[in-house]
């Protein structure tokens, strides 16, 4: 790969030399590498984003489309990593290219470590913010971005349902989860483009607050409330369980900004039917990922441990109804 990367570097750069060329940890479904490339007097801190081995969510876009999407958000001024270039075939799997920013992005870190405290109290804000500018970014622009043909919430519990009975073994509280959504549908909001994993754990922070919003694989047409509610699912609290948004901040202002931007009256309690699926799909996610590793897909010790924490969110579903009555 080192050999085809650096061919691709000159194409894009010119003549130079690939300094470095490292594997970054973390990333449970695409490879992650760090590199730099000296052209001239210029040393170009760059971000390879690779395909892995397979994907959490069967509607998890491939890189060409998770590419466009960054140039289109990139254009409209969210705060993304600049796209640099898209490879079809980089020894054997594709790939593209951008700008490597300086931060953390790994979320027990950013939710305990003091020298991102001042990050912490600026992240609610922070966070409503690009919300509301990806929220805001036009469909048209993405046309592989298709809508469902039924509601977003409808078609999100068809592609649960699926997984579960996909997974060949009981989980009654994943089920039993499911069913309570089915029960509850939440009333219609008009869709959006939807990021689809926007959590702690994929904004990249610094000291002073947010740098960027990563990892688009999951985008696609959907409700916004997907994407209020995602983070705050437990497991993305990394611990500080009593910080309901990411482990960093109260829900009532993060919304309260996030309304007042996209002129929207959307209630903390509508956030609830979201939460929920929330994690009863990260614990499918989870049980599907200890898949790949079992079945040789892609051996990996993090993957495997993905299946033991899917009880966590089995527990947390349990908690949630039980609380709500």
């Amino acid at each position: 790969m080192r050999e085809a990367l650096a061919e691709a570097l000159r194409e894009i750069f010119g003549p130079g030399e690939l300094l470095a060329l490292k594997r970054l940890p973390g990333g449970a479904s695409k490879e992650a590498w760090a590199v730099d490339y000296r052209a001239g007097d210029t040393l170009h801190a760059l971000f390879l984003r690779r395909a892995g081995g397979g994907v959490i969510y069967s509607g998890t876009l491939p890189l060409e489309h998770e590419f466009r999407l960054l140039q289109v958000a990139y254009a409209h001024g969210v705060k993304v990593p600049e796209p640099i270039g898209y490879f079809p075939d980089l020894e054997g799997r594709e790939a593209f290219l951008m700008r490597r920013l300086r931060g953390e992005a790994i979320g027990a870190r950013v939710v305990r470590r003091p020298e991102y405290q001042r990050a912490r109290e600026r992240l609610p804000q922070a966070m409503a913010e690009e919300l509301a500018k990806i929220h805001a970014l036009p469909p048209e622009e993405v046309p592989f971005l298709t809508p469902k043909e039924a509601p977003p919430w409808q078609a999100a519990l068809r592609e649960a349902y699926r997984d579960l009975g996909a997974l060949g073994e009981p989980h009654p509280a994943l089920e039993w989860g499911l069913r309570w959504l089915q029960d509850h549908p939440p009333r219609e909001r008009p869709g959006v483009l939807v990021h689809g994993d926007f959590r702690i754990g994929n904004l990249l922070v610094d000291e002073e607050g947010l740098v960027a919003v990563l990892d688009w694989e999951f985008a696609h047409l959907g409700d916004p409330r997907e994407d209020l509610a995602w983070p705050l699912v437990r497991a993305w609290r990394f611990g500080e369980d009593a910080k309901h948004l990411g482990g960093v901040g109260e829900v009532g202002p993060f919304l309260e900004r996030y309304n007042a931007l996209r002129g929207l009256d959307i209630a903390e309690e509508e956030l609830f039917w979201w939460e929920v699926l929330g994690n009863v799909r990260w614990g499918l996610g989870a049980l599907k990922q200890a898949r790949r590793h079992l079945r040789g897909e892609e051996r990996s010790v993090e993957l495997a441990v993905l299946g033991r924490l899917a009880a966590e969110m089995e527990y947390e579903i349990l908690y949630l109804l039980e609380r709500h009555g």
